[in-house]
């Protein structure tokens, strides 16, 4: 996979996710059978500002260059995904939620592997 083609759709991802938690975080986690209450939704809200916040990120450094500016977007977007598959996982085991969350873990490790390999094993590839 091109480096902008990773950054292209985990850019698409986030926006959609960003909006989905932004606007309706309760109706969002119901589908994967969680109930928020005001407090949640509030945190919910964050989170949506965080994913949009990443989004603008990758959308905007789907074409830099290799250079240390890039290894430095990756890496951090590569920390971000492991932890959230870590917690995605964690919650899938251990929390409240349907099969559905299986989705969050898959799509946190895949982009973990997407990042890891353009941090870790392509430094300098586009």
């Amino acid at each position: 996979m091109k480096f902008s083609t990773l950054m292209f759709v985990g850019a698409v991802v986030t926006l959609v996710f960003g909006l989905g938690f932004i606007l309706m975080p309760a109706q969002v986690l119901s589908l994967y059978g969680v109930t928020l209450d005001p407090s949640g939704q509030f945190v919910g809200r964050y989170l949506g500002s965080s994913f949009l916040g990443i989004a603008v990120l990758a959308w905007l450094a789907r074409n830099v260059p290799a250079s240390e500016t890039r290894r430095a977007i990756v890496s951090a977007l590569f920390v971000t995904t492991v932890l959230g598959f870590v917690v995605a996982l964690y919650d899938k085991f251990a929390g409240p939620g349907n099969a559905l969350v299986w989705s969050t873990v898959v799509i946190y490790l895949l982009f973990a592997v997407g990042f890891g390999y353009f941090a870790f094993i392509k430094l300098g590839e586009t």
